[in-house]
């Protein structure tokens, strides 16, 4: 790397014919270089955007909406069940796009949809709802966690399958950006899917 404010020499030679014309096209090029260049506006991350309004003010008494992902092998909505209380701690989230969702989108009473991936078929079990808002992990203040409580399960499961052929849903976050463990579900898409868990597609 180059020192800084260092450029490339020129030998000692007069500028002089080509030479010259050279010398004019270089001092050319250095006026433009030294006159200041417009920075971009930063991109927005991909939990902003389409989504951005999960992290606006609410009104009194307003309600959200999201997903959590499990693979079942690990925690899965049967466990969520059986836990004491029917309540877990939400923790290990290693995204930043999720983890943002997670503390600064989420509120006590938010309705939660309970995720079932890496299985065969991947689809949305059941619901839980948010006891406790974002709080430290205790061996990784950097990151954060939420306490969800199980409010039951679907009447059957919605797979992915079956959420990418509704058009209402063609926007959601979850088919979206897939890879995020938690994100936004907006009113309409959580009407469309309770309608899907308890008469079909």
């Amino acid at each position: 790397m180059a020192a800084a404010g260092k450029g490339k020499r020129t030998g000692g030679k007069k500028a002089t014919g080509t030479a010259k014309k050279s010398a004019t096209k270089a001092v050319k090029k250095a006026a433009v270089a030294k006159k200041p260049v417009a920075k971009k506006p930063a991109a927005k991350g991909k939990e902003g955007g389409a989504w951005a309004a999960v992290f606006t003010p609410r009104a009194p008494g307003e309600r959200r909406y999201w997903l959590v992902k499990s693979e079942p092998s690990t925690f899965s909505f049967d466990d969520l069940l059986a836990a004491k209380d029917q309540t877990t701690n939400w923790d290990g989230i290693r995204n930043f796009a999720a983890r943002n969702f997670m503390r600064d989108g989420m509120k006590v009473g938010d309705q939660v949809l309970f995720y079932h991936s890496s299985v065969n078929p991947q689809a949305i079990v059941g619901v839980c709802e948010v006891v406790r808002e974002a709080y430290p992990e205790p061996n990784d203040p950097d990151w954060c966690m939420v306490d969800l409580r199980a409010v039951g399960p679907l009447g059957r499961p919605v797979t992915l399958a079956e959420l990418k052929t509704r058009p209402e849903l063609a926007g959601m976050a979850l088919l979206r950006i897939g890879r995020l463990s938690v994100t936004p579900v907006t009113p309409r898409e959580w009407d469309v899917i309770r309608q899907m868990a308890s008469v079909g597609t």
